[in-house]
């Protein structure tokens, strides 16, 4: 992942998958639960040396879509949500 800056100055996270973009990147396993880990201890900032705040959604969009479930989704009949087997096969 990189920290894009859009033109009013925000800062937003982006999925580099193929290791192309530029500026500063940070690896994050492909998993729900280690960005919402990630976000809660916000290590975002300081892994890519950026002082303000950062907006994951971009991220969480693009892995949701990636992996096809979301937080709200865990635990309900017929999806048991991400499992130590499941991240491991993953």
């Amino acid at each position: 992942m990189v920290l894009v800056i859009d033109a009013t100055g925000s800062a937003a996270l982006m999925l580099d998958e193929a290791a192309r973009l530029p500026g500063r990147g940070a690896w994050l396993h492909p998993d729900l639960d280690c960005l919402a880990l990630a976000e809660r201890r916000r290590v975002f900032g300081r892994a890519l040396r950026h002082a303000g705040p950062v907006d994951a959604r971009p991220l969480r969009d693009r892995l949701v879509a990636r992996v096809g479930t979301t937080d709200q989704d865990a635990g309900r009949p017929g999806n048991p949500g991400p499992t130590s087997a499941n991240r491991e096969a993953g």
